[in-house]
C-alpha cells in the first residue's frame, strides 16, 4: 500500500499529480513515487484475539507512512469464558475417545486398562485446575501468557538412510525446541498415542 494526499492508496491506480495523469505503472517505479511524494504505507495492528482496534494515528515524518492502531484490551471476563469454553470442548474430545473403554467393560467385554483409568483421572484433574487457573487471569498479561507458556520440548535426532529417507529415531542423541504452548489446550497424551520421537516436554 503507498500514502499520498492524506489518503492510502491500496492498489495501483492512474494518479493525477500537479495536472499530469501518471498510470498505474508507476507504482512499480520506486524513484518516481518518490519524486511524487507517494510514499509506502503499512498498518501496525493489535493482536485481534486480545484487542479491538482503537484509536488510529499516521506518522508521515519518514521515508515509510506508518498507520497505528492503538489498541484497546477486550473485556477480561468475556476473554476468560471463551478460554473456558474452549478447554472445556478440548477435554470432553479428549473423553469422548475413551468412553468405549467403559462401555464395553460395562457389556462384560475387558475390563478398563489401568493406563487409560489413569488418563482419565488426570484429564478430570487437568481441567478443574484448568478453570480455576483461568479464573485467576485478571490481566490481559496473564491471559497472554497462559495461552503462550514457555516451554522446552526435547525430542530424538532423525537418523536418515544413505538416499536421505528417513530411518530411525536415535536411541540417545536428542535435540531441544523452545515452545509456546497454549495452556487452555495442554492436556495429557493419550497413553496409545505417544510419538516415537518425543523425549519431554519442561515449563520453562
Amino acid at each position: 500500500m503507498w500514502y499520498y494526499d492524506s489518503k492510502i492508496i491500496k492498489t495501483p491506480k492512474a494518479m493525477v499529480i500537479s495536472g499530469i495523469t501518471h498510470p498505474p505503472g508507476i507504482f512499480r517505479d520506486s524513484t518516481m513515487l518518490t519524486s511524487l511524494g507517494i510514499k509506502p504505507y503499512r498498518e501496525v495492528t493489535p493482536d485481534n484475539r486480545y484487542y479491538t482496534p482503537g484509536s488510529y494515528s499516521v506518522d508521515t515524518s519518514g521515508d515509510e507512512v506508518v498507520g497505528t492502531y492503538a489498541g484497546a484490551v477486550r473485556v477480561l471476563a468475556t476473554l476468560r469464558a471463551d478460554m473456558l469454553e474452549k478447554t472445556e470442548t478440548h477435554v470432553a474430545i479428549k473423553q469422548a475417545e475413551i468412553d468405549w473403554y467403559w462401555t464395553r467393560a460395562a457389556k462384560g467385554g475387558t475390563a478398563v486398562p489401568s493406563a487409560i483409568s489413569t488418563y482419565a483421572t488426570a484429564l478430570y484433574s487437568e481441567h478443574e485446575t484448568k478453570k480455576t487457573e483461568i479464573d485467576d487471569l485478571n490481566t490481559i498479561a496473564k491471559i497472554k501468557e497462559y495461552e503462550a507458556r514457555a516451554y522446552t520440548m526435547v525430542k530424538k535426532d532423525a537418523v536418515y538412510n544413505g538416499d536421505g529417507s528417513f530411518k530411525e529415531w536415535h536411541a540417545s542423541n536428542t535435540s531441544s525446541v523452545a515452545q509456546a504452548v497454549n495452556m487452555v489446550l495442554h492436556y495429557s497424551t493419550h497413553p496409545n498415542k505417544v510419538e516415537a520421537w518425543f523425549v519431554s516436554l519442561t515449563a520453562d
